[in-house]
This record gives C-alpha cells, structure tokens and sequence, in this order.
C-alpha cells in the first residue's frame, strides 16, 4: 500500500479550503483517508498563521513509515523544515519570450 501526504479540497464553491491528509495512492483525492494532519486556506494571505497547519509530530512519523508527499504538499513541509525543499523544475524554453518581445525588452531597458 503506498501512502501519500497530500490535499483533500473542502470548502464552498468558489472559496476552497483544503485538508492535509494522509490517504493510500489509489484512493480518490476528496475520498477516504487514513488521518487528517494540517490544513490549508488559500483565501488567507500568504503572511497569514493559520494559512497552512501542520501537525509537525504526526507527519513526521508518517514520512518514517515511508508515506510519499506530494508537489504542492512538500513545498509547505520544505517550508516548514520538516524535510529537503523539493527541486523546483526549470521553466520550460517554451514558456520564454520570443524574439521581438526581447528585442523590445532590450530597447526598453536602454
């Protein structure tokens, strides 16, 4: 059985709130979960203390038992020292300004 630390969505349309849960991989992501051990509020400014809880002790035994986070979920763990900040991914060439927008970048700058 694979366990992942990972969100489960809550909250009103429109206005989210999430649940942080340790769940199995194959179970669905608002589904069954083996225990709740932080939450999430999105619509609290980033600054904010209670924009995400974490249950530090819990989550740490988890992680020992093998549990798996996931991207969004050990960006906040990274954050709050409970483990390695995860690599973030280069963006791709793709996603970079094309040729003229440089050129008036460039002309903007002078």
């Amino acid at each position: 059985m694979g366990l992942k630390i990972r969100l489960a969505r809550a909250g009103a349309k429109k206005r989210p709130y999430y649940h942080i849960v340790v769940a199995d991989s194959r179970s669905p992501r608002d589904g069954r979960f083996i225990e709740k051990v932080g939450s999430y509020n999105p619509m609290l400014p980033a600054e904010h203390a209670d924009r995400i809880r974490l249950q530090e002790e819990r989550i740490k035994e988890w992680l020992s038992q093998g549990a798996l986070a996931t991207d969004r979920v050990a960006k906040f763990l990274g954050r709050a020292g409970l483990m390695a900040m995860p690599a973030i991914p280069t963006q791709p060439i793709q996603s970079a300004p094309k040729k003229k927008a440089q050129e008036r970048a460039a002309a903007a700058a002078r």
